[in-house]
C-alpha cells in the first residue's frame, strides 16, 4: 500500500481537526431549557425572557416540553428551571449539599453549575422569574453562559413597588380633588396595552413586585352594583373598555410577579351617587351614614369578585374626619366588604389591604383590624412629600418605627418628591442611604416610590419636548436606583460606583466618562433636600422648591404656618435662620446644621455638579439631546443654589436688623437680593423653552412661594416678576426709612358686610374687651385687633362645639368672606385649623391661610388666628369640625385681607420691608 506523504497526513490531520472543532463549537451553542413541576404563569415568563436573550447571543435554544423525560447526560448543556421543592429539582441538588443549606427565601432564587447541567431554583414562583432574569443579564454582559455559577439571592424588602396616578394636574368640571373617572377622554393612555406592556415590562426588569393606582373613587368606573345601579361614572362603552383594560393589566402584572394595588380616599362617593341622594361627593365633616355605608361595602366586594389578583391601598384621612371614624370605617366597611367579596370567589386567599397613615391614627385602627384580616400593610411617608434626608429623626422616625412593630410589614412611601421637580434625580449615594435609613432607623420592609417629577401628568415629564417625553424613560435612573437598593441595600460604595459609572457610560455612549455624571448627579442629588430642610415651609406639596421663595418667607417663616416635622424629623438636628441670627446677636454657641453652613455646602455642589457634567460632555457619542437636558437640569440647580445662597444672606442682614436698628444691615443685604433675581432670571431664562411647568400640581393647595389657584405660577418667568417687585419695593422701603419718611402703619380697615343669620337662635355679641365668647365658659377677650372692633362675633356653647359640629347657614345679596377664629393649641378641645399637610380640601373656601395671627387674646383661652372662607351670594352653610372655634363675622368679598397685614404692620416683624 503507497505511503500517504508527510504532507497530506498533516493536512488530514488538520481538517479533522476543524471539523471537530465545528462540531464541538456547534454543541456549545445548543441549549436545553427543561422546566420542571406544574405550568405557571410567572415562570413560563421568566423562562421566556431567558429563551430570548440566549437567542440573541447565538444561541440554539430547545424548550423541552413540561414533564418530559429528563435529557441524558452529554455534551448539549440543559438548564433546569423549577421550584426548589419540586421532585426533580430537588433530586439535581442532592449533590449540592452547601447549596441546599444556603436555599434563599420568599421570592429567592439559586443558579448553580455542575457539568453540563444548570440548576435554576426558586422558592416560589417569582423566585424563578428573578433567578431567569439575573441568569439572561449574566448572559447579556458576557455574551456567554457563565461557568462556575453558584449564586443564591433575594429581596430584603418584601414589598417594592411605583405608584402612578390616576388623576390629573387641575378639578374636572363640576369636581373636587382626587375625582377622576377612568374614561378616554380624561387618560387616552389608560388603555394603551402596549404603554402598560413597557411600563410592566420595566417594573419586572428592576424586580418590583407591587403597582399602586391611585384614584379618589375607582369603583364607579370599575364595577356595576345591583342595588346602586345609578352610582356608575361612565357610560356602557367606557366601562367595556375598562373591564378589559383593567383584566389585561391584572393579568400582564401577575405573570411578571406583580400585584396590582387599587388605592382609594374615604369618604368619596361617585358624583351620580351624590346627586341621586342630594350629598357631596366628599365632605370632611360629615359623619359615617348607613347609606355610605353599605355603598362603599358592597362597591369593594363587587370590586374583589371582579378583579381578584388586586390589593387595596386605603387613605383614611383627608376625606374623613376622626379617629373613631377611621377605625369604624375600616372595621366595618372595607374589611367587611373584602370579605365579602372573597366569599362570592369561594377564595380564602386574601389580596393584601395597605393602611395609610396618613392623617389617621394606625395604632388604633392596626389594634381593632389585625384580629379581623390578617394580610395587612402600613404605610407612612419617608420625607413626607419631599426628599430631605437619609438621616431621619424625631417625631416622625418615632411613628415609623411604631407602625412597624403594630404586627405586619411596614412601608415607607417617597412621596410627591414636591422640592425635587421637575429637575431630574439620580444621586444614587443619597438613595442607597435612604433605603438603609428605611431599614435601620424606621424599621420599615417595603418601598413604595412615586415619579421623580410630574405625578399629576402621568406618564408623560415636564420637559417641553414634542413628542412628549415619557417619565418612566426619561427617570430611569430615579427607578432603576430606588429598585436596586430595595432589593440589597447593603452593597458596597465602590462596587456601587463602578455600576453605576457603567450605567452613564453605556447610556450616553461616554465609556469610564459616566463616572463624572454620576458625580453631578450626586452633587446635584444633595442641593434640593439641604435647601428645603433648613429654610423651606414645609415638606409638603403646598410649597414647590424649585420656584424659589420670597423674602416674607425667610424672614418671617411662622406667618407662612410652618409644618414642624421638616425641622423636627427631616434633617440632622440644626438651626433655622431666625434662630441662627438669634443665636448671632446674642453670641451664642450654634447647634448642629446651620444656615450658613448649608448655603457655602450647596453653592458648592452646584459648582462642582456644573464642572463634572462639562467634563463630560465631549465624549457623548449617543443620546445627545437627552444628555443635553440633564446638563440643563445641572445648571439649572446650580442657579437655583445660588439664587438661595444669595437670599438667605439678604435674608440674614435683614433679620439682624432687628436687633441692630443699624440701617446699613438693610443696605447691605440690597446687592444680595439683585444677585438672587440676577441667578433667577438665568433659571427662567434656562427653563422657559425646556419645561412646560414646575409642578405638576396646579391647583390652589400650592401656596408657597406664591398661591397656583387656575393652574397660574407654575414656571419661572411666572415667578421673576414676583421677586423683581420684591427687590423693588425693598429699595424703595429702605429709601424711606433713610430718609425718615416712614410713619406709623396705616390702618387696615374692615367693614362688616350685612348678612342674614338663618340657622335657629344664634345671638352676636360686639367684639371688645371683656366680653365671654362662649354661653357657658367664664373666658373673656382681654385684647383684640383694632381691626375687628367694628364687628359682632356669634357667641356659642364651647361643650356644644366640643360634642359636635359648628354649623352657620347664612344668607347675603353680595359674596362675603367669613372671619374664622381657631385657638392656637392642639388639643382635640379646639378645633384644628385649614391644613393643607393633611387635608386637600383645606384650602376650597381660600381658608388655608393665616390672615391676623395673634389677633385675640383671651383670660383661660389660647391666642386666636384669623382665617377667611369665601361664599358666593345666596343661601350658604359654614361647616366646621369638632371642637371650640370663633365665627367672628363677615367681610365684602372683594375686601383683599393679606395675610397677617393688620398683626404684623408696624410691629416687630419686617414683612413691610418687601411691599
Amino acid at each position: 500500500m503507497k505511503k500517504c506523504s508527510p504532507i497530506l497526513v498533516f493536512l488530514l490531520v488538520a481538517f479533522a481537526s476543524v471539523s471537530e472543532a465545528k462540531s464541538n463549537d456547534s454543541e456549545g451553542k445548543k441549549i436545553n431549557i427543561y422546566l420542571a413541576g406544574a405550568s405557571n404563569a410567572r415562570i413560563d415568563f421568566g423562562a421566556g425572557k431567558l429563551s430570548d436573550m440566549l437567542r440573541q447571543n447565538g444561541f440554539e435554544v430547545t424548550m423541552l416540553p413540561k414533564k418530559a423525560k429528563m435529557p441524558p447526560a452529554r455534551k448539549v448543556k440543559t438548564i433546569f428551571i423549577g421550584l426548589s421543592t419540586d421532585g426533580l429539582m430537588e433530586m439535581l441538588m442532592k449533590d449540592l449539599p452547601k447549596a441546599r443549606a444556603k436555599s434563599p427565601g420568599k421570592e429567592g432564587f439559586q443558579i448553580l453549575t455542575t457539568g453540563n447541567k444548570l440548576i435554576l431554583a426558586g422558592s416560589d414562583a417569582s423566585g424563578v422569574l428573578y433567578g431567569c432574569l439575573d441568569l439572561a443579564e449574566r448572559i447579556k454582559n458576557e455574551g456567554k453562559i457563565p461557568e462556575n455559577l453558584a449564586v443564591s439571592d433575594q429581596p430584603e424588602m418584601v414589598l417594592r413597588g411605583t405608584c402612578i396616578g390616576i388623576q390629573k394636574p387641575f378639578y374636572l368640571p363640576g369636581r373636587t380633588v382626587y375625582e377622576y373617572p377612568y374614561t378616554p377622554e380624561n387618560f387616552p393612555w389608560f388603555y394603551d396595552k402596549a404603554l402598560w406592556i413597557r411600563y410592566l415590562d420595566m417594573l419586572v426588569e428592576n424586580r418590583m413586585n407591587s403597582l399602586y393606582l391611585w384614584n379618589g373613587h375607582p369603583f364607579a368606573s370599575l364595577v356595576k352594583l345591583k342595588d346602586y345601579p345609578y352610582a356608575i361614572e361612565v357610560d356602557d362603552e367606557t366601562f367595556r373598555k375598562n373591564e378589559e383594560i383593567f383584566s389585561f393589566l391584572t393579568q400582564e402584572a401577575d405573570k411578571r410577579g406583580i400585584w396590582v394595588i387599587q388605592m382609594f380616599y374615604n369618604i368619596i362617593v361617585s358624583k351620580p351617587f351624590a346627586e341621586k341622594h342630594g350629598i357631596k361627593t366628599q365632605d370632611r365633616k360629615r359623619p359615617i351614614t348607613p347609606l355610605i355605608a353599605d355603598y362603599t361595602k358592597k362597591s369593594i366586594a363587587a370590586f374583589v369578585e371582579k378583579y381578584p389578583n388586586v390589593g387595596l391601598l386605603i387613605t383614611l384621612g383627608e376625606a374623613m374626619e376622626g379617629d373613631e371614624s377611621d377605625v369604624e370605617w375600616f372595621t366595618k366597611t372595607i374589611i367587611p366588604g373584602v370579605k365579602d367579596g372573597l366569599a362570592k370567589l369561594n377564595n380564602t386567599v386574601q389580596p393584601p389591604i395597605v393602611l395609610r397613615g396618613h392623617d389617621t391614627n394606625p395604632q388604633l385602627v392596626m389594634k381593632a383590624a389585625l384580629p379581623l384580616y390578617k394580610n395587612l400593610y402600613t404605610m407612612n411617608k419617608y420625607n413626607g412629600e419631599a426628599l430631605t434626608t437619609y438621616q431621619p429623626r424625631g417625631p416622625w422616625a418615632k411613628m415609623h418605627k411604631e407602625m412597624s412593630e403594630l404586627g405586619s410589614t411596614h412601608i415607607d412611601n417617597v412621596h410627591i418628591l414636591a422640592n425635587l421637580e421637575p429637575f431630574r434625580y439620580g444621586s444614587a449615594d443619597f438613595i442607597q442611604k435612604s433605603v438603609q435609613a428605611m431599614h435601620d432607623v424606621h424599621g420599615a420592609n417595603g418601598l413604595h416610590l412615586y415619579p421623580e417629577a410630574s405625578y399629576w401628568d402621568w406618564p408623560f415629564s415636564a420637559d417641553n419636548v414634542t413628542p412628549r417625553q415619557l417619565q418612566m424613560d426619561r427617570d430611569w435612573v430615579w427607578y432603576k436606583a430606588w429598585a436596586r437598593y430595595a432589593w440589597n441595600c447593603r452593597r458596597d460604595r465602590n462596587e456601587e460606583i463602578s455600576f453605576w459609572t457603567q450605567q452613564m457610560g453605556n447610556d450616553f455612549g461616554i465609556g469610564e466618562h459616566g463616572k463624572e455624571v454620576l458625580e453631578a448627579y450626586e452633587q446635584t442629588g444633595e442641593i434640593a433636600p439641604k435647601l428645603l430642610r433648613r429654610f423651606g415651609i414645609t415638606n409638603g406639596n403646598r410649597q414647590t422648591l424649585t420656584l424659589g421663595m420670597t423674602m416674607s418667607q425667610l424672614v418671617n417663616p411662622k406667618k407662612y404656618r410652618v409644618w414642624p416635622e421638616l425641622y423636627n424629623s427631616d434633617g440632622p438636628e440644626g438651626e433655622t435662620l431666625t434662630e441662627y441670627v438669634e443665636k448671632e446677636s446674642r453670641g451664642e454657641k450654634h447647634v448642629g446644621e446651620t444656615p450658613v453652613q448649608i448655603i457655602n455646602e450647596v453653592a458648592g455642589h452646584g459648582k462642582l455638579a456644573a464642572a463634572a457634567i462639562d467634563k463630560a460632555a465631549p465624549h457623548v457619542t449617543k443620546n445627545k439631546e437627552e444628555f443635553n437636558r440633564v446638563q440643563n437640569d445641572v445648571y439649572c440647580n446650580q442657579e437655583l443654589a445660588d439664587f438661595f445662597a444669595e437670599k438667605v444672606k439678604a435674608a440674614a442682614l435683614v433679620l439682624k436688623y432687628q436687633y441692630s436698628n443699624d440701617i446699613t444691615d438693610l443696605e447691605t443685604a440690597v446687592p444680595h437680593i439683585e444677585k438672587s433675581v440676577a441667578h433667577f432670571k438665568r433659571l427662567a431664562d434656562l427653563t422657559k423653552n425646556t419645561y412646560l411647568y414646575a409642578n405638576s400640581m396646579q391647583t390652589a393647595q400650592r401656596r408657597v412661594p406664591v398661591g397656583g389657584d387656575d393652574g397660574k405660577n407654575k414656571t419661572w418667568v411666572e415667578l421673576l416678576p414676583y421677586y423683581e417687585k420684591e427687590l423693588a419695593n425693598f429699595k424703595n422701603n429702605v429709601n424711606k426709612l433713610k430718609a425718615g419718611n416712614v410713619g406709623a402703619a396705616e390702618r387696615l380697615a374692615l367693614k362688616p358686610a350685612e348678612v342674614t343669620l338663618m340657622s335657629n337662635g344664634l345671638k352676636t355679641f360686639p367684639l371688645e374687651k371683656g366680653q365671654k365668647v362662649f354661653t357657658d365658659e367664664a373666658s373673656t377677650i382681654t385684647e383684640l385687633a383694632d381691626v375687628l372692633k367694628p364687628f359682632k362675633a356669634i357667641r356659642t356653647d364651647a361643650a356644644g362645639q366640643t360634642a359636635g359640629q359648628t354649623i352657620i347657614k347664612f344668607k347675603s345679596e353680595k359674596p362675603v368672606k367669613v372671619l374664622v377664629g381657631y385657638f392656637q393649641d392642639k388639643s382635640t378641645t379646639f378645633m384644628s385649623a385649614p391644613n393643607l399637610e393633611t387635608d386637600a380640601s383645606a384650602n376650597d373656601f381660600g381658608q388655608a391661610e393665616v390672615r391676623l395671627a395673634g389677633a385675640l387674646k383671651f383670660s383661660g383661652l389660647p391666642d386666636v388666628n384669623v382665617h377667611t372662607y369665601k361664599f358666593p351670594a345666596g343661601e350658604n352653610v359654614l361647616t366646621l369640625g369638632h371642637g371650640k372655634v370663633l365665627v367672628l363675622g363677615f367681610i365684602d368679598a372683594v375686601q383683599d385681607l393679606k395675610a397677617d397685614d393688620a398683626a404684623n404692620k408696624g410691629g416687630k416683624a419686617l414683612d413691610w420691608l418687601f411691599e
